[in-house]
């Protein structure tokens, strides 16, 4: 009987030991063999793997032989950190484009017979955005818009020393694609391609805080929780956009964002209503990002939860 114990007792130190093996353990199994043979439980072993290693996004298992595993990942986030002057580039030009090829559609609308059509300029905004998340996303978190910037800044999702940074680079970007359209069109103000209301202000108001509300809970869902699919952040965002462009467009213009009103009010010195685009779209993009906090139910702390999340969240 006890011969038979003592076969099940090595058989089962033979699989576990495989096992270690194969996830890259077995200097740390061979130790405790070495030194506790028959006294080697499989919880023991799997307690001391665990003390011994660190998870990286539960694809990898690393075994930390120096316990400084702290050290480890504040040495790698500072070696992987994007200088901030090069996140107020991308974010600049992510701007720019975003509001030449937007704006561009609405001024070629409206010179060349409506051609595009509504739904067509709706495309060209969503594409736009979608384009500009998967290339730009992972320097500056693709913010582009000064509404956006401010949210995350409000739930301490970004450093607030950025925001101001942030929000002159958006509007220099929306500054130059604007001059830069009415430098093609030949200033011609038939082609405003800025946003003022249709109806009333208190109209225009509710829904720019409505549609940009919309837009911040889908940016918190994708962008800041590692439970969603950070790879489909682009597309999800773009989608959205194009949904409120189709939906308010006619009545606001779909701002939904404070330099994508500015920089055409300013460059074609049309002011009508502006207050709404720069008020409006920050407390719709607040509201939103705090009512998806309240949503997102976890047991877990929030910076545990955003740190592996996607790019839109972006670097610090």
């Amino acid at each position: 009987m006890a011969s038979q114990d003592f076969r099940v007792t090595i058989y089962k130190l033979v699989l576990l030991f495989r096992f270690c093996i194969s996830c890259g353990l077995g200097d740390k199994a061979y130790y405790y063999l070495s030194n506790q043979t028959f006294l080697l439980t499989p919880f023991s072993l799997i307690s001391a793997m665990g003390d011994n290693s660190a998870s990286n996004g539960g694809h990898e298992v690393v075994l930390n032989v120096n316990d400084d595993a702290s050290k480890k990942t504040e040495d790698s986030a500072i070696e992987h950190s994007v200088p901030l002057l090069q996140k107020l580039a991308a974010e600049a030009a992510g701007t720019y484009f975003l509001i030449f090829a937007g704006c561009a559609s609405v001024v070629v609308n409206l010179g060349n017979d409506k051609v595009l059509t509504f739904p067509g300029i709706s495309i060209v905004w969503g594409l736009t955005v979608m384009v500009l998340v998967y290339s730009l996303g992972h320097i500056s978190g693709a913010h582009f818009n000064p509404a956006v910037t401010i949210a995350h800044a409000s739930t301490k999702r970004f450093p607030f020393k950025q925001v101001p940074a942030y929000i002159i680079a958006q509007v220099i970007g929306s500054l130059l694609a604007s001059g830069t359209l009415r430098l093609i069109f030949n200033g011609k103000s038939d082609y405003f391609p800025g946003t003022v209301p249709a109806g009333s202000d208190l109209q225009a108001f509710v829904i720019e805080f409505i549609i940009t509300l919309f837009l911040m809970l889908v940016i918190s869902g994708v962008a800041t929780d590692n439970r969603a699919i950070g790879e489909l952040a682009g597309l999800v965002v773009g989608s959205t956009v194009l949904l409120n462009v189709l939906i308010a467009g006619p009545i606001t213009g779909a701002s939904m964002n404070p330099a994508r009103s500015l920089g055409p009010a300013i460059v074609y010195n049309e002011y009508r209503g502006i207050w709404i685009y720069l008020v409006s779209p920050i407390l719709g993009a607040v509201a939103g990002t705090w009512i998806y906090n309240f949503l997102r139910y976890t047991t877990k702390p929030v910076p545990e939860i955003t740190k592996s999340a996607s790019f839109l969240k972006g670097p610090e």
